[in-house]
């Protein structure tokens, strides 16, 4: 993967729009949270191969961190706190967020092929 190139990923995006494609969504501060601190609360998010079709995909960010929103006919599909992307051989949008120290916090995935298990 590599730091999120604005440009490149919105035109990718854009390229998904109005197809039926599979999103992974996953978010989590895991274990991360609870070797430190015991009263930490570990939350996280997990779906994979929710087959969907939106009509208007979004990424803004600063520089550091971004956040991408895919609009569905009855709703949002959204991500925040992404870092780095790639597009692979099998033509999948893989993006992720990660913390100071490399460990994953967000991750949103498009294909259109369903991503295996």
């Amino acid at each position: 993967m590599k730091p999120i190139e604005l440009n490149n990923v919105q035109q990718i995006l854009e390229n998904f729009c109005n197809k039926e494609v599979y999103v992974h969504l996953e978010t989590t501060n895991g274990a991360y949270a609870s070797h430190f601190d015991d009263k930490a609360y570990t939350v996280g998010a997990y779906i994979r191969n929710a087959k969907v079709t939106f009509s208007q995909a979004k990424i803004v960010g600063n520089g550091n961190t971004y956040r991408t929103g895919l609009k569905m006919e009855l709703g949002w599909i959204y991500a925040e706190g992404l870092t780095d992307w790639v597009l692979d051989h099998d033509n999948r949008l893989l993006m992720a967020g990660h913390d100071r120290e490399g460990r994953l916090m967000v991750s949103l995935e498009i294909s259109e092929t369903p991503f295996k298990y």
